[in-house]
């Protein structure tokens, strides 16, 4: 929810109070900013800044939303339901910045986890193919559009449009 400069200041605040609460033996308090000082190390690794990056991404701020992101330590380590957004929106990131392979690979990945919407998740399967297909890559792009099959009742309209036409090319290059 806040960026390393915000938390690294917040920490700081918490860390000082800490200190000056253990030096006029208030340990009951001081106990509690040290509590606080864990929770917001445990936000960052488990949530990280994502909500900032999503804020940067929906305004069409890539650079800013790519600079968020890249302060995530480990993106390995973010929670589940975290690290489904994060590769999504880095594949998104890559995609603007027309680096096609590393946005097909955060979309696999990012097809792996839970993700906010089926219409997210159908999303990342549907960048994978229409990236498959640029490159060449037909059989994969079928199977991943095959992967789309099973949330059709779920999607919207546009999702739907988006597929059939993926299908279209890829029958003209089947042929």
């Amino acid at each position: 929810m806040f960026t390393n400069n915000t938390r690294l200041f917040i920490g700081t605040i918490f860390f000082l109070s800490l200190v000056l609460l253990v030096y006029l033996r208030l340990y009951e308090v001081g106990a509690l900013a040290l509590m606080f000082i864990v929770l917001l190390a445990w936000d960052y690794i488990r949530q990280g800044t994502l909500v900032v990056a999503a804020k940067y991404f929906h305004h069409k701020e890539y650079d800013k939303a790519n600079q968020v992101l890249m302060e995530i330590f480990k993106p390995e380590w973010l929670s589940k339901n975290r690290r489904g957004y994060y590769e999504f929106l880095m594949g998104g990131v890559c995609l603007q910045k027309q680096d096609f392979e590393d946005a097909e690979k955060h979309y696999e990945i990012a097809a792996q986890y839970p993700l906010r919407s089926v219409n997210d998740h159908v999303a990342a399967l549907v960048h994978v193919a229409n990236i498959s297909i640029r490159q060449g890559n037909y059989e994969k792009a079928a199977a991943y559009l095959q992967l789309t099959e099973k949330h059709e009742e779920k999607i919207n309209a546009k999702m739907k449009d988006v597929i059939n036409r993926l299908h279209q090319e890829l029958k003209k290059h089947k042929k």
